[in-house]
């Protein structure tokens, strides 16, 4: 997902001034804002969360 993308998702759930955090910032803040574990890019070598929206991203 590209960054506007995402900074348009933040936009939606009142996450403000998001120019401030860079695109993991970004997506942990809105995983903690919608209630599910800032695991974005942690580095895991499994992902259970198979309907995450950030999934093709973080898996990489």
């Amino acid at each position: 997902m590209r960054l506007s993308e995402v900074e348009k998702k933040a936009k939606v759930l009142g996450i403000k001034d998001t120019w401030r955090l860079s695109k993991k910032e970004l997506i942990k803040t809105i995983q903690r804002v919608e209630g599910n574990s800032t695991c974005f890019g942690t580095g895991k070598n499994s992902c259970d969360q198979l309907t995450c929206c950030w999934r093709g991203d973080c898996v990489r």
